[in-house]
């Protein structure tokens, strides 16, 4: 059937394919013939009477002209079904319980899964608004840094222990954590029961599938447990949506940023938003020179890098070659060496044995770890001795205990070894000169010394799961450190007051300069290995311009003492007891050197602990408690005295005892005191005053026997004491002992300690005040730094000028 269509070429040229056809007329046909703006025209009649029928189509089953656009499913993509039969819309019916639209105006869904999916997709967990977008946020897009922000509500929770930060996220309807942090932290996860996308407002897609289920986060020992989806971000460690607020009844304050959270008890958490803590600003040296001039307050702020990197024998010069001297553990039996421990008894004594003491099942366990480490290294063995020693368990400052053997009455009948152990400050003035510094701990240093076979069944300890006796010298022996001293001074005679000190199992090494620093660290560690001893790297320090030693800490500067062992003095509650006096009394008396007049200022307290006289805690004792406190954290640095060069000493006498004060080159070496005997309270002033100058000779002998010395003192007198002639045999006998010194007295008006201690305690500290610095990391680089001038130096300037003496000598 042919037909023709009148002209109109407007309505020819947009005529749409899927406008009406003749019946029974196919697509292809109507393509060649319906189309195109040159159809022929046909009669008013025939339109009319023609009738359009849209026909079916095969692919889709419904009736259309043109191709069919059915092509793929418009949720998952698949081109094997369309979207009212896409298995995934069945399971989010099936999690969500309800029907929840997420298609356009036209019944359209996205897709694309993936980092490409346009800004208009919806996350599968998030809920979909009714114009079919997505919600303003699923999580925040904010950095650690941005956690202060008005619109971010970020709080750090504690997950296994681990301290994390997360976000309070309400635009999110899961919670979520960070992957790398489940992975460093071996959180057991599971597998979620079904595939979950999650898309964020920029419209970028993933999907999970695996979840920590009820991850234990406390606050305030509080427990909130959360189901988390592993998702990979870094901005936060943990992200806290609506699931989890909903659970824990969660109200948050927007405006204040804080959070209340309901616990299992039934009580309301108030939990506040972490606020980021700002910096003040820098300021330049002359503002600040302004500032202090217009009477504002300067504050020292030193900022260091407290993390320690974690150092390796390899990366140190000169100890790298020799790795073998710093074992992890050490190898096994020492040899034999010039030295042995041996236990001699008082003769007559028969053998000891106490029964174990009772364990707890912890310290029973320890106990059969640690006799099973010693015996596998050769340093116990089991015994059949009739000796025997109880042993405990004391804790060690990492938590890790430390087994010990009561030789208590092993040691009441033993003959006690007199070998000397140095004093102190014999060590320390061999350091002068000294600018570079190592030292080396030795590893269990008891362990690498044997016991005489013939008193090996001495050291017999009994345990529940037997008798075991050591091979190597053991902890708790009264003449073990004796011992040792002894054979670390054999080993390293040939090198003490050179360039090293030694100190039972502590070995300082001290140069000029770094130079001489490595021939004499080379010589120490080569010693080590030909005596095969063996020590510790983590407790080892090396070229250092300062070290702790012995509780001081020495520098090129000189000695001061190391604030953290004056802090156990600074914490120390009042006594309650005698016993307690003498812990606090031998504590502090260990730093005498540097307090002038310190047993003039315990004397109250000291007298406590007199024969037949009651112990009561009076204002003076506390007074003096106080002021010994302070001073102890005052305490100046002490200079390193040289040969050759001049000494000054300052002496002083009153009714509560003597004190002086050694100084060279205006630099203060030592102090000294102590109280007066009952019989020197009787002593005539000018008696009284000599006996001071004695007792600076005496105490001080080894640094001014045969050096020039020159003696100040505030008695005139004692000026013509070398021309006088009428002595008392008090002062003859004094005399002679003057005479071993090469020495002049002379007079200096006032109280000589109070001239020491403005020349050393008060002036150093003064100036240490002076300068303000702000220091940040270990490169060193300086923020800022200013100096102030107080008006006390302008005040020592004009003393100066008007002091006779000091204007004589520098003529």
């Amino acid at each position: 059937m042919s037909s023709s269509f009148s002209q109109q070429p407007g309505k020819s040229r947009n005529m749409n394919p899927r406008s009406q056809a003749s019946a029974g007329q196919s697509y292809g046909n109507y393509k060649k013939q319906n189309v195109g703006p040159k159809s022929q025209t046909t009669s008013a009649a025939s339109v009319g009477n023609s009738r359009f029928v849209k026909p079916e189509c095969q692919r889709c089953g419904r009736n259309h002209f043109g191709p069919c656009r059915a092509n793929e499913c418009f949720r998952c993509g698949s081109p094997d079904h369309f979207i009212r039969d896409c298995p995934e819309r069945a399971e989010k019916e099936k999690f969500q319980n309800t029907k929840t639209s997420g298609a356009d105006s036209r019944g359209r869904y996205p897709r694309k899964v993936g980092s490409e999916a346009s800004s208009k997709n919806v996350a599968r967990d998030a809920p979909v608004r009714p114009e079919g977008r997505a919600p303003a946020r699923t999580y925040a897009l904010k950095a650690r840094e941005d956690a202060s922000s008005p619109d971010v509500i970020t709080g750090t929770f504690s997950l296994y222990n681990v301290n994390v930060i997360a976000l309070i996220d309400p635009g999110s309807t899961h919670s979520y954590v960070c992957m790398k942090l489940v992975s460093s932290m071996n959180i057991p996860v599971e597998n979620t029961e079904f595939m979950i996308r999650v898309s964020n407002p920029l419209g970028k897609c993933v999907t999970v599938d695996k979840v920590c289920k009820k991850c234990p986060l406390m606050i305030r020992d509080h427990y909130f447990p959360a189901d988390l989806i592993l998702l990979p971000f870094d901005e936060f460690d943990v992200i806290l949506g609506m699931d989890w607020l909903t659970l824990h009844d969660a109200k948050i304050n927007c405006k204040e940023k804080v959070i209340e959270l309901k616990c299992e008890n039934g009580e309301t958490l108030r939990v506040e938003s972490d606020k980021s803590k700002v910096l003040p600003s820098v300021i330049s040296s002359m503002s600040a020179q302004r500032y202090l001039r217009k009477g504002y307050e300067a504050y020292l702020a030193y900022v260091i890098n407290t993390k320690e990197v974690e150092k390796k024998v390899e990366s140190v010069p000169v100890v790298c070659e020799f790795a073998d001297v710093f074992p992890e553990e050490l190898p096994g039996l020492p040899p034999v060496r010039e030295v042995e421990f041996g236990i001699d008894l008082i003769p007559g004594t028969a053998p000891i044995s106490i029964a174990p003491y009772r364990m707890a099942p912890v310290e029973l366990k320890e106990l059969k770890s640690q006799l099973q480490e010693l015996t596998h290294k050769g340093f116990v063995r089991p015994s059949f001795s009739p000796w025997g020693a109880p042993v405990l368990f004391v804790k060690k400052k990492d938590g890790s205990m430390r087994l010990c053997v009561d030789y208590r009455q092993l040691n009441k009948v033993t003959i006690k070894n007199k070998y000397p152990l140095p004093r102190i400050d014999d060590l320390f003035d061999q350091l002068k000169g000294a600018t570079w510094f190592s030292k080396i701990n030795l590893r269990s240093g008891y362990y690498q010394l044997r016991v005489k076979e013939s008193d090996v069944p001495k050291t017999t300890f009994r345990t529940r799961y037997g008798h075991y006796e050591f091979l190597v010298m053991p902890f708790g022996l009264t003449n073990a450190p004796a011992v040792f001293m002894d054979l670390m001074n054999h080993i390293f005679r040939p090198y003490l007051d050179k360039f090293v000190v030694v100190f039972i199992d502590d070995i300082l090494i001290y140069s000029k300069d770094d130079t001489e620093h490595a021939e004499h660290l080379k010589i120490v560690l080569q010693t080590l290995r030909d005596k095969q001893l063996y020590a510790k790297f983590s407790k080892s320090e090396f070229w250092l311009r300062e070290v702790g030693f012995l509780g001081h800490i020495i520098s090129g500067d000189g000695i001061r003492v190391d604030p953290s062992k004056i802090s156990a003095i600074v914490d120390w509650k009042p006594p309650k007891n005698v016993t307690e006096v003498r812990s606090f009394l031998g504590l502090a008396g260990y730093y005498r050197r540097f307090v002038n007049g310190f047993s003039i200022i315990v004397a109250p307290i000291t007298r406590l602990l007199q024969k037949d006289v009651k112990f009561e805690w009076t204002e003076e004792c506390q007074q003096s408690f106080e002021e010994l406190k302070k001073l102890l954290t005052e305490a100046p640095v002490l200079v390193q005295p040289e040969s050759g060069k001049e000494f000054v000493v300052y002496s002083d006498a009153s009714l509560n005892g003597l004190g002086c004060v050694l100084m060279q080159e205006g630099k203060v070496v030592a102090y000294a005191s102590r109280q007066l005997k009952p019989h020197e309270r009787n002593y005539p002033t000018h008696d009284l005053e000599l006996a001071a100058v004695v007792f600076a000779l005496k105490i001080w002998r080894h640094y001014l026997y045969g050096e020039k010395c020159r003696v100040y003192t505030d008695h005139k007198s004692l000026k013509y004491l070398m021309s006088q002639k009428d002595l008392n045999l008090r002062q003859r006998r004094w005399l002679e002992l003057l005479k071993d010194y090469e020495l002049v007295i002379d007079y200096h008006p006032g109280k000589a300690n109070v001239v020491a201690d403005a020349l050393s305690r008060k002036l150093l500290f003064a100036l240490r005040d002076m300068n303000t610095r702000l220091k940040v990391s270990d490169d060193g680089s300086i923020l800022a730094e200013l100096r102030a001038r107080p008006m006390f130096l302008q005040e020592i300037c004009e003393a100066q000028k008007n002091d006779q003496d000091l204007q004589a000598k520098r003529k």
